[in-house]
């Protein structure tokens, strides 16, 4: 098992909210970018939101702008994904990963460690 480990997954209708988590056991992150991404069967892992080292800066993809909101606390090494108004469309295995830099990015290629998944499945 790798050093990212996500929780906070689960089944809920459409319209709840849930809160995911994110701990580097390893405290290997802490100055590091990081980001959430998300993944459907037979699709490539998109990009969901990431935050800057310190975390005054974030960013989101449009279909999840002004629903989740991604958060880190470095004292406790963990981040958090809080989603909000789920929908049916962001049913997903939900990955954390840590970049190789300050800052966090769209690109998969900027990350270097990623959790095992947890899923998240929204129904109508």
């Amino acid at each position: 098992q790798g050093h990212l480990v996500e929780s906070g997954g689960g089944t809920v209708q459409a319209g709840a909210s849930l809160r995911l988590s994110c701990v580097d056991s390893r405290r290997l992150s802490s100055n590091n970018g990081m980001g959430w991404f998300r993944q459907t069967p037979g699709k490539e892992r998109e990009f969901v939101a990431h935050i800057s080292w310190n975390g005054g800066s974030t960013h989101y993809a449009d279909s999840v702008k002004d629903r989740f909101t991604i958060s880190r606390d470095r004292a406790k090494m963990t981040l958090f994904l809080q989603m909000n108004n789920l929908k049916v469309e962001d049913t997903a295995v939900y990955y954390c990963a840590a970049a190789r830099k300050a800052y966090g990015s769209t690109d998969r290629s900027a990350y270097n460690y990623w959790g095992q998944g947890t899923q998240v499945t929204v129904s109508s």
